[in-house]
């Protein structure tokens, strides 16, 4: 792949920075813990990494309320490391990716303290979504919307007028028909570009235009918010975040063809999502269907197939991924018990690694770790948990810090006295990267063997894939030349195609047969 095409079929390692490595001994992970770590990713076989934001922020949704974009937050570190970052992963040979969260900012944000300084009416306010409320004195919500983290997605503001956030209150919404807000962020594309980021991940691409009419969305008889036709949502998915993104297209553009989006767009079919990566608007665009897909044969050979379509017909590739810091992790989410989890992991691992494009891998994903649901709950710190009236545990078991050695918390994370801003399970002594590393069983090697088979056989990347015969249950394909891979998700062993040279397998395999849960990629003997 030339390198202006590389992401076509890349390999893109999350970190979620707050959890990675902790250089300062302070518990929470920072910029210079993760530059300390880049020889681990090198090792590990990726192309790139993906960084959660590590702009200055309050911290109230781990970084994603940002009260200054241009800036690194002092918990992780300082603006001197974030260069330093960018260009050692440049020396190793990997890309940086940052994460830009257009939808909203933090309260504490220059902006939103002068909005509300300003008062109705004011220029200042019309930069953010705020309405007068319902009822004779204003006393009620503009509409019937909620909040992704729960309860309404509206806030009162003191002189009565009510303010829109789609998440916390803390992060009030943009208004992305200001002509204001649309040249700050490409500004800030602009300076982060010029500093030698690689690409940028957009967070909530689906979610920056709302409908001026802001109708109710309608209450079903539970209190259950009941949208109507998605591709006609008055705050999600909106036709008119296209242009947005065409602009922000022609940014990348001033810097080379090398410099790439992705986006983090939920929507509802493959050919709304292959809207966003048209070739003059985004690159690539995770594919959240085959992350939320049941461990299924049928329901995952549906998935691919109208994955592909949709995105051919654009001429872009797929972008795979089966996990993140918003979801439970593979291992719990596959199975109710750690070792059958464990086994469809790895088996996951190598069907998303095998197919045509490119993949996003989450830390500890490589691990096998598994989701930590038994935080207490005085730690648990996602937005969530307060705003769902203490109902939803939220995405903090997902975003536990990393083990990388030792054999008791904090394995390695950290050098310093201070604990985990997230405690670390004790089982997970078994589970550090230095125990994985020279035990040719483990997921880690699993991980390492996958990626340099991946990056070595010219059938892997982007490209195209053909269905073979197989059982009910199993998943079989090939890709030229000379690659083919099986996935076993029925109860009874299958065989393997005849002729065929095993190249790699998720677990032991029964002579001729590949056992249930288990995935193995082949050439030809």
């Amino acid at each position: 792949m030339d390198s202006a095409n590389w992401w076509r079929d890349a390999v893109v390692y999350e970190v979620y920075v707050r959890s990675f490595a902790d250089a300062d001994g302070d518990g929470t992970g920072d910029l210079a813990g993760l530059r300390s770590r880049l020889g681990y990713l090198a090792d590990l076989g990726v192309d790139a990494v993906w960084t959660t934001p590590w702009y200055r922020s309050p911290m109230v949704d781990g970084g994603y309320d940002v009260q200054d974009h241009r800036s690194v937050d002092p918990l992780f570190g300082t603006d001197a490391d974030a260069l330093a970052l960018i260009a050692e992963a440049h020396r190793l040979g990997l890309r940086v990716l940052i994460d830009v969260v257009p939808n909203h900012t933090s309260d504490r944000h220059r902006w939103f303290r002068a909005a509300l300084a300003a008062g109705p009416g004011s220029p200042e306010r019309a930069r953010y979504h705020f309405r007068p409320g319902r009822g004779a004195d204003g006393e009620r919500p503009p509409t019937d919307w909620r909040s992704v983290f729960g309860g309404p997605a509206w806030t009162r503001a003191a002189d009565g007028e009510w303010y829109l956030h789609l998440f916390a209150p803390e992060q009030p919404d943009l208004n992305w028909d200001h002509a204001g807000v649309r040249a700050e962020f490409e500004d800030l594309l602009r300076f982060w570009f010029a500093r030698g980021v690689d690409g940028v991940r957009i967070d909530v691409a689906h979610g920056l235009l709302k409908d001026p009419a802001f109708p109710d969305l309608g209450v079903g008889d539970e209190g259950i918010v009941r949208p109507p036709d998605r591709s006609r949502h008055p705050h999600w998915d909106r036709d008119g975040v296209h242009d947005i993104y065409r602009s922000w297209r022609a940014v990348a553009g001033e810097f080379g063809p090398d410099r790439v989006f992705v986006a983090e767009a939920w929507v509802d079919r493959p050919d709304r999502l292959a809207r966003y990566i048209r070739p003059d608007e985004l690159h690539t665009a995770f594919n959240f269907d085959f992350l939320r897909c049941a461990w299924d044969a049928g329901a995952l050979r549906e998935v691919i197939d109208s994955t592909i379509e949709a995105l051919h017909a654009v001429g872009a590739p797929a972008t795979w991924v089966l996990s993140n810091h918003d979801v439970v992790r593979p291992v719990t989410r596959f199975a109710d018990h750690l070792a059958l989890g464990r086994r469809r992991a790895r088996a996951a691992l190598l069907l998303m690694l095998a197919l045509p494009g490119g993949a996003y891998l989450y830390q500890g994903e490589e691990l096998g770790l598994d989701e930590v649901g038994d935080l207490p709950e005085a730690v648990l710190a996602d937005p969530t948990w307060e705003r769902s009236g203490r109902t939803r545990r939220g995405r903090d078991g997902c975003r536990v810090p990393l083990p990388w050695s030792g054999s008791e918390p904090p394995f390695g994370f950290t050098d310093g006295d201070a604990r985990t801003w997230l405690p670390q399970p004790a089982r997970w002594r078994t589970m550090t990267a230095r125990a994985q590393a020279d035990d040719p069983g483990s997921m880690l090697c699993l991980s390492r063997a996958a990626l340099a088979t991946r990056r070595e056989h010219p059938a892997l990347g982007d490209g195209t894939m053909t269905w073979t015969p197989a059982p009910d249950g199993v998943l079989s394909f090939t890709r030229e030349p000379g690659f083919g891979c099986v996935v076993n998700l029925a109860a009874e062993p299958c065989e393997l195609p005849d002729g065929a040279r095993v190249l790699l397998a998720s677990g032991p395999l029964d002579g001729g047969r590949v056992p249930p849960d288990t995935a193995v990629w082949l050439g030809r003997s």
